[in-house]
């Protein structure tokens, strides 16, 4: 799966770099795997200069093993290309049953029932992607299209991303819609204990303080300090160990900001190793915060070189339909996250206290002022990402 995290990595740090570039001060929080995920079921049926451009978007140009998925004389979707195929192997892995764990990932294209598509195309999306095409009424029933479309998220999301779509935010005459929500419940390997969550004063990047909720516990975790940066990152692990969020945090008189201009997909993954990254026991201080963010991105994509399949004129999307007017007209994209003593999103069970061996030095690590988060697997894949900048 290195290939597809080394993509998702990249992916990710293209997105949030826009993002923050574009809501400066602001907190901002998405999934990468979802949106890589949602994507790719586009570029199945993408071809010509589409395909290309959404390959050098989602970093797979880079990957001599994506093969460009030619459907035409076979009834098998394993020409699609081994990237879509290992899609399928992932989710299959994240989705164990019984793990301690939830991780819903909804994704489905709704076509306009006036366009024909390829049924190949239906069986291969499904089959791959656990995600199939529903034909709706854009023109006739917009509002009750509107409706349904959150109502299936909402349902695939545990109730919790709502509305994703606003009221006249669909438009009669879209012909395909893209929509991407995840959903993530974990436990912390160790909990924080409520008792011990206190109000503190979170300082904003322009010199103000709030009080946020702080959670506090002491424990042994994998903490590196990148001296040139002055940045502390820690990883908490969640139960089982295979999903842990990992902590950028600017410490000192370093700022946020200068943490941002050095992030890149090979800096992430150097000061993020085994090498750097040594367990020690940690006084560990983060806020408990609930971020919801919706954005609508086609502008986002567009600038970083998804062009043509937003256009009527340009998008090549025949290896989805035979019809020639056939593009995407929108891609929202919502994301919901609930940290908190229990772990991420709520959770009522009781794990066992785990007795930790007093080390000689203990680190601090206070995150009173804003920082850079993200949940990834063991494989290194970026499930989430976040800047948490103002309470």
């Amino acid at each position: 799966m290195d290939s597809l995290s080394t993509a998702n990595v990249e992916f990710c740090l293209d997105v949030f770099k826009e993002l923050n570039s574009n809501n400066v001060g602001e907190n901002i929080f998405f999934s990468p795997l979802s949106l890589l995920y949602a994507l790719s079921m586009i570029l199945l049926g993408a071809r010509g200069n589409t395909a290309e451009q959404m390959e050098r978007v989602l970093h797979y140009n880079q990957i001599a093993k994506f093969l460009r998925p030619e459907f035409q004389g076979s009834s098998e979707c394993s020409q699609a290309g081994r990237m879509h195929s290992e899609f399928a192997t992932l989710l299959s892995q994240i989705n164990q049953s019984g793990s301690n764990y939830t991780l819903s990932i909804a994704n489905r294209l709704y076509g306009t029932k006036k366009m024909e598509f390829h049924q190949q195309y239906l069986s291969c999306s499904e089959k791959l992607y656990r995600a199939r095409l529903q034909t709706v009424d854009f023109e006739h029933s917009t509002e009750q299209t509107r409706k349904t479309i959150n109502a299936w998220v909402e349902s695939k999301t545990n109730g919790k991303v709502t509305n994703l779509f606003g009221k006249g935010t669909i438009d009669p005459s879209s012909v395909m819609v893209l929509v991407s929500a995840i959903y993530f419940k974990g436990q912390w390997q160790n909990k924080f204990q409520k008792r011990e969550t206190i109000k503190t004063p979170f300082q904003l990047s322009e010199g103000k303080t709030v009080m946020v909720d702080m959670m506090f516990q002491t424990g042994i975790f994998k903490l590196a300090f990148i001296k040139k940066l002055q940045m502390q990152v820690l990883e908490l692990p969640y139960v089982n160990k295979k999903l842990s969020m990992i902590i950028l945090l600017p410490v000192g008189i370093a700022n946020l900001g200068q943490i941002e201009k050095q992030l890149s997909a090979k800096r992430f993954q150097e000061w993020t190793s085994a090498s750097n990254m040594m367990e020690r026991e940690v006084e560990v201080h983060i806020p408990r915060f609930k971020l919801e963010i919706k954005y609508e991105l086609n502008t986002l994509l567009t600038s970083l070189g998804m062009t043509d399949v937003f256009s009527l004129a340009k998008a090549d999307l025949s290896g989805m339909s035979p019809a020639r007017d056939l593009y995407l007209s929108k891609v929202i994209h919502k994301s919901y996250v609930d940290v908190n003593e229990e772990g991420t999103e709520a959770a009522a069970a009781t794990g066992e206290n785990v007795a930790v061996k007093r080390l000689p030095f203990r680190d601090r690590f206070v995150a009173n002022h804003p920082f850079l988060f993200f949940i990834r697997d063991l494989s290194g894949m970026i499930l989430f990402s976040g800047k948490f900048a103002s309470p």
